[in-house]
């Protein structure tokens, strides 16, 4: 699965999605896009999901008809969010397009 990850993601979170491609918003020079803007060229580029730290996307985006489904973690600190990486995954490979799923941490 393409995965992109917001600028806010925490990127050690990398290391164990390791079957699946995942890249970051800033390495594509995307970090400042607004959300609207980050999900059309995440969608033009064939990304799959991304995940965000974002708890705004849910009530900004409307996904109806979207390629792409979105993984809001509710906290962007990586000791927390290392305790839940079974959950983030399972929450990834269960999300469907269109849809936004938050994973509570």
């Amino acid at each position: 699965m393409k995965i992109l990850f917001d600028h806010g993601t925490p990127a050690p979170l990398r290391n164990h999605l390791r079957e699946h491609s995942v890249d970051r918003s800033a390495e594509r020079g995307w970090e400042l896009l607004a959300n609207g803007d980050l999900i059309r060229k995440a969608e033009e580029e064939g990304y799959e999901v991304i995940v965000t730290t974002d708890q705004n996307m849910r009530y900004q985006q409307n996904l109806s008809g979207s390629k792409l489904a979105i993984i809001v973690l509710l906290s962007t600190a990586w000791p927390r969010v290392q305790h839940r990486t079974a959950e983030i995954l399972t929450a990834i490979e269960e999300v469907r397009p269109g849809e936004l799923r938050e994973v509570p941490i």
